[in-house]
Protein backbone atom coordinates (compact mmCIF):
# COMPACT_ATOMS: atom_id res chain seq x y z
CA UNK A 1 0.00 0.00 0.00
CA UNK A 2 1.27 3.45 -0.93
CA UNK A 3 2.11 5.75 1.97
CA UNK A 4 0.61 9.21 1.50
CA UNK A 5 2.16 12.46 2.69
CA UNK A 6 -0.61 14.92 1.74
CA UNK A 7 -4.34 14.88 1.18
CA UNK A 8 -3.86 16.18 -2.36
CA UNK A 9 -1.62 13.21 -3.13
CA UNK A 10 -4.20 10.86 -1.58
CA UNK A 11 -7.09 12.33 -3.60
CA UNK A 12 -5.10 12.25 -6.84
CA UNK A 13 -4.91 8.45 -6.63
CA UNK A 14 -8.67 7.95 -6.27
CA UNK A 15 -11.12 7.04 -9.04
CA UNK A 16 -13.10 10.07 -10.23
CA UNK A 17 -16.35 9.42 -8.29
CA UNK A 18 -14.53 8.68 -5.02
CA UNK A 19 -12.31 11.72 -5.58
CA UNK A 20 -15.36 13.97 -5.93
CA UNK A 21 -17.04 12.67 -2.77
CA UNK A 22 -13.75 12.85 -0.85
CA UNK A 23 -13.16 16.44 -1.96
CA UNK A 24 -16.62 17.41 -0.70
CA UNK A 25 -15.86 15.68 2.62
CA UNK A 26 -12.54 17.52 2.82
CA UNK A 27 -14.34 20.84 2.32
CA UNK A 28 -16.91 19.94 4.99
CA UNK A 29 -14.07 19.20 7.43
CA UNK A 30 -12.41 22.54 6.62
CA UNK A 31 -15.70 24.43 6.91
CA UNK A 32 -16.66 22.87 10.25
CA UNK A 33 -13.18 23.25 11.76
CA UNK A 34 -11.67 26.36 10.14
CA UNK A 35 -8.83 26.41 12.68
CA UNK A 36 -8.04 22.76 12.01
CA UNK A 37 -4.98 21.47 10.22
CA UNK A 38 -5.22 18.90 7.47
CA UNK A 39 -3.05 15.85 7.87
CA UNK A 40 -2.64 12.24 6.86
CA UNK A 41 -3.01 9.89 9.81
CA UNK A 42 -3.20 6.10 9.59
CA UNK A 43 -2.74 6.76 5.84
CA UNK A 44 -6.15 8.49 5.68
CA UNK A 45 -7.12 12.15 5.27
CA UNK A 46 -7.80 13.72 8.65
CA UNK A 47 -8.13 17.06 10.35
CA UNK A 48 -6.69 17.91 13.71
CA UNK A 49 -6.86 20.72 16.22
CA UNK A 50 -4.56 21.36 19.17
CA UNK A 51 -2.45 18.43 17.93
CA UNK A 52 -5.33 15.94 18.21
CA UNK A 53 -7.20 14.35 15.31
CA UNK A 54 -10.84 15.40 15.11
CA UNK A 55 -11.88 12.86 12.47
CA UNK A 56 -10.71 10.87 9.47
CA UNK A 57 -12.34 9.80 6.22
CA UNK A 58 -11.56 7.22 3.56
CA UNK A 59 -13.39 5.91 0.52
CA UNK A 60 -14.19 2.20 0.53
CA UNK A 61 -16.08 -0.13 -1.74
CA UNK A 62 -19.67 1.11 -1.79
CA UNK A 63 -19.32 3.81 0.88
CA UNK A 64 -17.30 6.65 2.32
CA UNK A 65 -15.97 5.82 5.77
CA UNK A 66 -16.24 8.68 8.27
CA UNK A 67 -14.27 8.08 11.47
CA UNK A 68 -15.10 10.68 14.17
CA UNK A 69 -14.23 8.33 17.10
CA UNK A 70 -16.73 6.38 19.21
CA UNK A 71 -18.25 9.00 21.52
CA UNK A 72 -19.80 11.24 18.82
CA UNK A 73 -21.34 8.18 17.14
CA UNK A 74 -23.04 7.33 20.41
CA UNK A 75 -24.05 10.98 20.99
CA UNK A 76 -25.60 11.32 17.49
CA UNK A 77 -27.03 7.79 17.27
CA UNK A 78 -30.60 9.04 16.73
CA UNK A 79 -29.49 11.05 13.68
CA UNK A 80 -27.47 8.13 12.31
CA UNK A 81 -30.27 5.58 11.93
CA UNK A 82 -30.01 5.70 8.11
CA UNK A 83 -26.34 4.72 8.22
CA UNK A 84 -24.46 1.60 9.15
CA UNK A 85 -22.21 2.36 12.11
CA UNK A 86 -19.62 0.57 14.17
CA UNK A 87 -17.90 1.73 17.34
CA UNK A 88 -15.82 4.33 15.49
CA UNK A 89 -17.18 4.37 11.93
CA UNK A 90 -20.08 5.86 10.02
CA UNK A 91 -20.51 4.28 6.59
CA UNK A 92 -22.04 6.75 4.14
CA UNK A 93 -23.23 4.90 0.99
CA UNK A 94 -22.32 6.48 -2.33
CA UNK A 95 -25.98 6.09 -3.29
CA UNK A 96 -26.95 8.79 -0.77
CA UNK A 97 -25.94 12.46 -0.76
CA UNK A 98 -23.39 13.33 1.89
CA UNK A 99 -25.27 14.46 5.01
CA UNK A 100 -23.44 17.79 5.16
CA UNK A 101 -25.29 19.22 8.16
CA UNK A 102 -24.74 16.10 10.24
CA UNK A 103 -21.04 15.92 9.30
CA UNK A 104 -20.55 19.56 10.29
CA UNK A 105 -22.34 18.97 13.62
CA UNK A 106 -20.18 15.96 14.41
CA UNK A 107 -16.96 17.81 13.52
CA UNK A 108 -18.01 20.80 15.64
CA UNK A 109 -18.87 18.42 18.48
CA UNK A 110 -15.39 16.86 18.23
CA UNK A 111 -13.72 20.29 18.20
CA UNK A 112 -15.60 21.17 21.41
CA UNK A 113 -14.64 17.82 22.96
CA UNK A 114 -10.96 18.43 22.30
CA UNK A 115 -10.88 22.09 23.26
CA UNK A 116 -12.88 21.63 26.47
CA UNK A 117 -10.93 18.69 27.93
Amino acid sequence: MKKYETIDEYLDDLPEMEKGVSQIMRELFQDAAPDGTETISYNMPAIKIDGKVIAYFAPAKGHLGFYPTAEPIEHFKNELTNFETTKGTIKIPYTLPLPAGMIREIIEYRVNQIQNK
